[in-house]
Formats: C-alpha cells, sequence, structure tokens
C-alpha cells in the first residue's frame, strides 16, 4: 500500500546524507522534501522508507539532493544554512500540525520553548499534549526544528530520532538544555 493519501504511481527519490548525529535518509516528492528519517544504520532507515511505501517507485538520486543534504548537514551541525527557507516541502498534516511546525521554524537556533509555551503561541493554550504529538509527527525533523521543543517541567521531553540525537542537536545549537535530563 502507498503512503496515506498518495498513490502509487507516485516516484519518491530519497538519499542517505551522514549528519554529526548518524545518518539522515531525505525523501522527495516531485513537489518537494516529504520527510527525513534519522537513524546509524542505512539498511534499517532504507527499509523504514521500503515499509512506508510500499508500492511506491523508489528512486536513489543523490545528485538532485545536494543543497537538501548540505542544508540538513549544516543544521545538524548547528550551523546557518543558507537556502534552507527555500526547500520546498511537500508534507501532509492537519492544520493543527501546520501551526505547531510553523512555531517550531520561528524557534531560534539554541533556544527552546515548552510544549505549553507553543500551544500558547498558536492560540491553543492548553494543548501542550497535542503539540507533542504534532512535533513526533513531524515529518522533517531538524528542517522543522522540533528538536527545540522541551518539556516544562525542565526534561527533554520525547524525540522520534531518539533524546540521544535530541540532545546533540541542542548540544550543536550551542543550548543549555543539552544537558538537560531526559
Amino acid at each position: 500500500m502507498a503512503a496515506k493519501g498518495k498513490t502509487a504511481a507516485e516516484k519518491i527519490r530519497w538519499t542517505i546524507t551522514p549528519i554529526p548525529e548518524g545518518l539522515a535518509l531525505l525523501a522527495r516528492s516531485s513537489a518537494g522534501l516529504r520527510l527525513v528519517y534519522l537513524g546509524q544504520d542505512r539498511g534499517d532507515l532504507v527499509s523504514k522508507l521500503q515499509r512506508d511505501f510500499a508500492g511506491t517507485t523508489l528512486e536513489r538520486d543523490d545528485v538532485a539532493f545536494a543543497q537538501a543534504a548540505v542544508v540538513l548537514s549544516a543544521l545538524a551541525a548547528g550551523r546557518p544554512a543558507p537556502g534552507a527557507k527555500d526547500l520546498p516541502l511537500d508534507v501532509a498534516g492537519s492544520d493543527f500540525q501546520r501551526q505547531v511546525w510553523g512555531a517550531l521554524a520561528q524557534i531560534p537556533p539554541g533556544q527552546t520553548r515548552s510544549y505549553g509555551q507553543i500551544a500558547a503561541a498558536i492560540g491553543h493554550p492548553g494543548a501542550a499534549r497535542a503539540v507533542g504529538s504534532a512535533c513526533a509527527a513531524n515529518p522533517v525533523p531538524i528542517i522543522v526544528p522540533c528538536h527545540r521543543a522541551v518539556a516544562s517541567d525542565g526534561s527533554l521531553g520525547g524525540y522520534s530520532g531518539g533524546l540521544e540525537i535530541k540532545r546533540a542537536l541542542l548540544a550543536a545549537e550551542g543550548s543549555p538544555m543539552a544537558g538537560a535530563k531526559a
């Protein structure tokens, strides 16, 4: 079965690039960057892509991803990434998720916001848990910096790529939260 809401005739191009925290698999449709998977093992990343896009034409294309790979690597290393705002995205999400992802994109590198602060910023005070769920559903981590969302109790909260990667991303940005408890 093809990915939710997509047809089997769709073509997904992908590549794997090293980042300081391990590896990232980037995949895009003809409309833009669709997803970023984080991990340590190439085989696991490719298997996940094949599972999630079963029945879809998958084509490795390292050349087409040169700019996106440079942007992602720079962001993961905590460096400025000219061109990051110009990357076309093709991400599916509810209106609420898109509001959360937009708010995350406004948090400067090295800074964090609690899930509750993000909820309040988008006009949904009291929706901290829903913000956490939207962060977990973020299909393009690092590009949309969900690692900058933390729990109000001073802990890191969760992260789809694992807390060690979240901690490393925050440390690369110089965030004091990098040393926070899990």
